[in-house]
C-alpha cells in the first residue's frame, strides 16, 4: 500500500452518470491482484472528509496507468468527476484482498457475474484469467441500456450476456433471469455487485464454488474504523470480518450477506 498523488490522464462519461477515470503513477506497479480497490481523496479541503473507495477496473503495468469506473451520485463523486487531464488525485492503495487467480486452471470456464458498478473489477479479473488460459463467460446486469457499459470490452474476452431491469437491452430482468434462461456451464463463479444480487445468486446456485466481492460503505479503508464489518456464517455473534481489509473478496458462503 502506498499513498501517491497520481496524474489524471483522461476522464469521460461512458454511460449515464458512469465515469471512466484513467490515472498514472508509480503506485500502479503494485496493482497486480484483480478485485482490490483504491481510496481517493476527492477534494483538497475537508469537505467531504472521508476518502472514496473505487474498485480497480484495469491496469497497464508497463505504462503505470490505472483505469477506474465510478458512478456519479453524491458530493464526493461529483467532485471527482470534475477532475481534468493533468490534475492530480490523492490515491491510497492498493487495498484489500482480490480474487484468487489460482483457484481455476487452464481450459476451465469462469463465470463472471456483475451488477451495476460491481462490473468494473470483473474486467481486470477477466483479462488476467484469459492470460492464464481460462475461458470467460460474463453476465452483466444494469438498470437500462443507458446505464450499460463495457459490453464490447468483455466480448473481446469471451461470451457475454446482458440483463436490464427495463428490458431495453438483453434479457429483461436480473442476472438471475439470465442464468435461468440460458444453459451456461462453468467451473467457478466470480461475482461482484449489490448485496441483494449476491443473495439472489447464493440462493439460486447454493452449491457453486467461487468468490463474492462485497460492496459496502467504508470509512478508513484499512481496517481501523470498523465501519464495514459483516458476520461470519455459522459463527458467534462476535465473529465478524472487515470488508475493507479481510475482503472485499470472500469465498461464497463465508460471510452472512
Amino acid at each position: 500500500m502506498k499513498k501517491e498523488f497520481v496524474r489524471v490522464i483522461s476522464q469521460k462519461e461512458i454511460a449515464h452518470q458512469i465515469f471512466e477515470l484513467k490515472v498514472q503513477g508509480e503506485v500502479v506497479a503494485e496493482m497486480t491482484s484483480p478485485g482490490q480497490f483504491v481510496h481517493l481523496r476527492v477534494s483538497d479541503s475537508f469537505q467531504p472528509l472521508l476518502r472514496r473507495p473505487i474498485s480497480i477496473c484495469d491496469v497497464d503495468l508497463s505504462n503505470r496507468t490505472l483505469t477506474m469506473l465510478y458512478r456519479k451520485e453524491g458530493t464526493g463523486t461529483a467532485l471527482l468527476s470534475q477532475k481534468k487531464e493533468g490534475e492530480t488525485v490523492d490515491l491510497l492503495g492498493p487495498l484489500g484482498n482480490g480474487f484468487p487467480l489460482d483457484a481455476i486452471t487452464a481450459g476451465q470456464t469462469a463465470l463472471l457475474v456483475g451488477g451495476g458498478i460491481g462490473v468494473p473489477p470483473l474486467y481486470y479479473l477477466a483479462k488476467e484469467l484469459t492470460k492464464r488460459g481460462i475461458n470467460i463467460t460474463a453476465v452483466l446486469g444494469f438498470q437500462s441500456e443507458r446505464d450499460a457499459f463495457y459490453k464490447e470490452k468483455f466480448a473481446e474476452l469471451g461470451e457475454v450476456f446482458i440483463s436490464t431491469v427495463d428490458g431495453s437491452l438483453g434479457t429483461k430482468g436480473f442476472v438471475t433471469d439470465v442464468l435461468n434462461n440460458e444453459d451456461i456451464n462453468y467451473d467457478l463463479l466470480y461475482s461482484c455487485g449489490p448485496t441483494v444480487m449476491l443473495k439472489a445468486l447464493e440462493a439460486q446456485v447454493p452449491d457453486a464454488d467461487g468468490f463474492f466481492s462485497l460492496e459496502e460503505r467504508m470509512g478508513c479503508g484499512i481496517g481501523a474504523c470498523f465501519a464495514c464489518v459483516c458476520h461470519i456464517n455459522g459463527g458467534e455473534p462476535s465473529d465478524y470480518v472487515k470488508i475493507c481489509s479481510n475482503g472485499p473478496v470472500f469465498p461464497i458462503g463465508r460471510v452472512a450477506l
